[in-house]
C-alpha cells in the first residue's frame, strides 16, 4: 500500500475516536503482525483498536512509523527482518 494512503488511513482511525490525539495511539512496524499483536497483548496493552496496513517497502513503513511519533504517538524505531507493516493500537 503506497505510504500516503496509509498515512491518510491512520489519521482517519485516530480522528474517528472520540478524543482524536496522537497521544493515545501507539505505532510499530513489523514483519509479522500477528505474533507482534499477542506480545503486544501479553504485554497487558489493549489491542481492541489494532489496525495494521502492508506498505510497499520497510523504508516506507519505517517513515510513517517516524512521521507519527514525531506528531506524538507512542512508539520506537524496533521491529527486525523485513518490518513492512505498520501497525497502530
Amino acid at each position: 500500500m503506497k505510504k500516503s494512503d496509509i498515512i491518510d488511513a491512520i489519521d482517519n482511525q485516530v480522528r474517528s475516536i472520540e478524543s482524536k490525539k496522537y497521544s493515545i495511539w501507539t505505532i510499530g512496524v513489523t514483519d509479522d503482525p500477528d505474533t507482534r499483536k499477542d506480545k503486544h497483548k501479553q504485554d497487558g496493552e489493549n489491542v481492541n483498536h489494532w489496525q495494521r496496513w502492508n506498505a510497499d517497502s520497510e523504508n516506507d513503513a519505517r517513515d510513517i512509523e517516524a512521521h507519527f511519533i514525531k506528531n506524538g504517538m507512542k512508539g520506537g524505531t524496533g521491529g527486525g527482518g523485513k518490518a513492512n507493516y505498520v501497525y497502530i493500537f
